[in-house]
Parts: structure tokens; C-alpha cells; sequence
């Protein structure tokens, strides 16, 4: 069995598992502010990076990185004695695991940013924290530098939380303002932020909702205490909005937002899910622009509360990120050990998809003729679905078209009552592909 020696002079060691833009931002942060942090917990407190995991030992590292700190082996950044404290920043679900889970093990704190390994597999990992009595900090894993993470777990703990609304995922927010903007298609929008470094090389997580979903469930896990199933919620990205629907939006007075909503319900079932939504212009998301994240937080007590900033980037995740690891240096020199979360039920009972109820904007690509929008009413009022009013935009470049795109605006409903309704006019010889459908969000 390998054994550790005890820390003393709260000096602590850092093992880094990853080298990329946020762990080389959290080097520069510790070289720049370590003085800073030292004064503000007392003077003695000392963070040093002892070990540096990477994947390649060919790519060129920042010059503030020791060479000889750097390893390709993961069993050494968790088994140096020096290391005290496990920072994962390497991505992916299952490198990932085996770090975070034998550092718990070795009773090692860990800080990551991984969203998804916590959505995934934080079961696992929280029962191994609890076990061990060895923390997880995740703050940099939820809007960047916002401090979203420590203000549901500690500064709301005597609040009942009844909702969390957010613009949780900068790529598609920064996507969806271009293309209000100056009216850019959404491939051409992407293109743009791909060029700019809003976007990866591989964007699919941040168009397809399931970046922003990832950050949900953690989010809802911690106002709500139990593990959350990804497989449960329901994600819809952003790869089918249209200039047509951002500017029948406007129209309305609404903007399209990539929107996550949490929500509890008078009877203790909670409500997820992530989609494009219509957002009332005077509502203060409506006005989250670019990269920015914001998430709006209903508790009990406090009401309303807005957290706003950077939710991505070198430098604010960087910050998220040291301000765990000073958290975790403060829970070594605890008697008590634990100073993170950890679910405190087993499970609770998550709303059907097909409960929630809302207004709805839903777009038909049709084939224009007569007694079209008849036949497409028919269906919605067999079904008991209002409709609030029906529009479709003239092609200025061919008015004879055959083909239009035909909007109809509905009264709220459960979704599950929309869904057989739509699978219904689907079936429809003059609709031609799945109807696309977006909420109309009350906040």
C-alpha cells in the first residue's frame, strides 16, 4: 500500500492532468496572484504545480512549464507523493474517470472542469467522494468564471431553489446574435465563430444543446440533491433555426436563445430541459449577448438573482479553476475532511418531458396550395391545441413557390398532446419534412 507523508506549512502541491489552454491558464494564474492568495488566506498558504500530465509530449508547451514536470503516465501525477491536490482538466469520460476515481482513492481532492464526466458518471463519483470523504470541485465544469457552483451549493443552502434559467453555452448564443444580427444562416454564423475560436473544430456538443445540457443536470443535481440520467432529459440544439424564425421572433418582440430551464414543481417533480426558445425582449437573458453566459436563479428567500460574465476562456475558467483549488488546499487542513458537495438523496422524480407545458412557435415546410393551414388546424383542434395565429412570409425572390415555410403560433399545451398532434400532420400530403418547433418562454 502506498503511503503519503502529511502536509505541513500548507504548502501543496498540484498535480495538473491536462496542459491546454485552461491548465496553462491556471499556471500563469498561480504565477501571477500566488502572492495575492497567500495574503488572503492568511500568508501561509502556498499552491505549486509538482507534476504536468499531457497526451503528447510533442506539442510545445508554455514556457512557464518545467519539463521535467511532465509526464504521459497518469499513475505517476496521481501516485507523486508531492502531489496533493489532483486538478483534472484532460477531457473526455474515461482517462478522466480512472484520474479523478484513484485520486479519491488516495484520498487526494480533485477540482475539474469536466461537465461531462460529472454528468455522466458522477454517480459513481460522488459515492466514491463520500466513501473516501474526499471532495470533487467543479465550479470551472458550469458557465466559466461565473461562480454559479458555490453560490447554489453554499450562498442558496437555506433557499428552496424553485427554478434555474440559463444561457449556459457561449458557441450557440454567440451563433444565434449573428444571425439576428445581419441575418446569417446558421452554417455561415458557425463558420464565423469556428474562425474567431468561439467554436471547436468539431462543434457538434455546442449546436446540438447537450455542452449547455451537460452543465443542467449539474446545475439541477445541486439544487435538487439527487444524480441526475442524461438519458432522461430532453436536449434539442440549434442546427435547425432559420433566419425566417429570428425574425419572426423579433416581430413578436421575443429573441431565439438556446435556453436551459430548471424547475420544480408544486409536486416535488423537477422539470429539465434545453432548447431554442422564445425569449421576451425585456427580460434581462434577452439581453446575454455573444460568448457572455447568464443564469437566472429563483430561490424561497432571496427571489430573484442574476449571475452574468464570461462562460468560457482561458483566463475566467483559470479563475474558477484556482479558486477550487484554494477550496481544496482549506479542506486538507480541515479536521472534518468534506467541504464539497455530495447528493444527499438517493433519487427524486423527474417530470416527463411530455408534462411540461408552454406556448409554442412550430414552423411547416409545406407545399403551397389551397386549404393547407385548414388541414394542418384540423389536426391541431382534434387534438384541443389553440391556435394564437398562423403566418406565412412571401418569398420576395420567387412569390410562386412551391414550396413555403407556414408558422403557426399555439396556446400552451403538454408537450406530449403537441408531439402526437405533429406526428399526425406529418402524415400530411402537403407537409413535406418534421415540423420545427421552438417554446415561447413566460419567465
Amino acid at each position: 500500500m502506498v503511503t503519503f507523508p502529511s502536509v505541513t506549512s500548507q504548502h501543496y502541491g498540484i498535480g495538473l492532468a491536462g496542459c491546454g489552454t485552461v491548465g496553462t491558464g491556471v499556471i500563469r494564474a498561480l504565477l501571477r496572484n500566488g502572492d495575492l492568495i497567500r495574503q488572503r488566506t492568511g500568508g501561509e498558504l502556498t499552491l505549486l504545480v509538482k507534476r504536468v500530465l499531457v497526451r503528447d509530449l510533442t506539442k510545445s508547451r508554455h514556457s512557464d512549464v518545467d519539463h521535467e514536470l511532465i509526464t504521459t503516465d497518469w499513475h505517476e501525477l496521481v501516485n507523486d507523493p508531492d502531489v496533493h491536490i489532483i486538478v483534472e482538466l484532460i477531457g473526455g469520460t474515461d482517462l478522466a474517470f480512472d484520474i479523478v476515481s484513484r485520486a479519491i482513492e488516495l484520498k487526494k481532492p480533485v477540482v475539474t472542469g469536466n461537465k461531462a464526466l460529472l454528468a455522466e458518471r458522477g454517480a459513481e463519483l460522488f459515492a466514491l467522494s463520500k466513501k473516501y470523504n474526499t471532495p470533487i470541485h467543479f465550479e470551472a465544469a458550469v458557465a466559466g468564471g461565473i461562480p454559479i457552483i458555490k453560490s447554489v451549493q453554499e450562498a442558496f443552502v437555506g433557499n428552496r431553489v424553485n427554478s434555474l434559467v440559463g444561457i449556459i453555452n457561449g458557441t450557440s448564443n454567440y451563433i444565434l446574435q449573428r444571425m439576428s444580427e445581419s441575418g446569417l444562416e446558421f452554417a455561415t454564423a458557425l463558420a464565423e465563430a469556428q474562425a474567431l475560436g468561439y467554436a471547436e473544430s468539431d462543434p457538434t456538443l455546442d449546436v446540438n444543446g447537450w455542452d449547455a445540457a451537460h452543465k443542467a443536470i449539474l446545475l439541477a443535481t445541486l439544487a435538487y440533491g439527487f444524480p441526475i440520467n442524461p438519458a432522461e432529459i430532453h436536449v434539442l440544439g440549434i442546427e435547425q433555426v432559420k433566419p425566417i424564425d429570428i425574425d419572426f421572433a423579433k416581430q413578436l418582440g421575443y429573441v431565439v436563445k438556446l435556453l436551459a430551464v430548471i424547475r420544480e414543481h408544486d409536486n416535488g417533480a423537477i422539470e429539465i430541459r434545453l432548447q431554442p426558445s422564445f425569449v421576451s425582449k425585456n427580460h434581462i437573458l434577452a439581453s446575454v449577448n455573444g460568448v457572455f453566459n447568464a443564469v437566472a436563479v429563483n430561490g424561497d428567500g432571496v427571489g430573484e438573482a442574476l449571475f452574468y460574465g464570461r462562460g468560457a476562456g482561458q483566463d475566467p475558467t483559470a479563475s474558477a479553476v484556482v479558486a477550487d483549488l484554494v477550496e481544496a488546499a482549506r479542506s486538507l487542513s480541515n479536521e472534518n475532511g468534506h467541504r464539497g458537495f455530495l447528493p444527499w438523496r438517493d433519487n427524486g422524480r423527474l417530470l416527463a418531458i411530455e408534462e411540461t407545458t408552454t406556448a409554442y412557435y412550430v414552423r411547416f415546410d409545406v407545399t403551397d396550395r389551397p386549404g393547407v393551414i385548414a388541414e394542418i388546424a384540423r389536426v391541431l383542434a382534434e387534438h384541443l391545441i389553440g391556435i394564437s395565429g398562423t403566418h406565412s412570409p412571401v418569398n420576395l425572390e420567387n412569390p410562386d413557390a412551391a414550396f413555403v415555410d407556414m408558422v403557426f403560433l399555439l396556446h400552451s399545451c403538454p408537450y406530449g398532446k403537441l408531439q402526437k398532434a405533429l406526428a399526425e400532420i406529418f402524415t400530411l400530403d402537403c407537409v413535406n419534412s418534421a415540423p420545427v418547433v421552438f417554446r415561447i418562454e413566460h419567465l
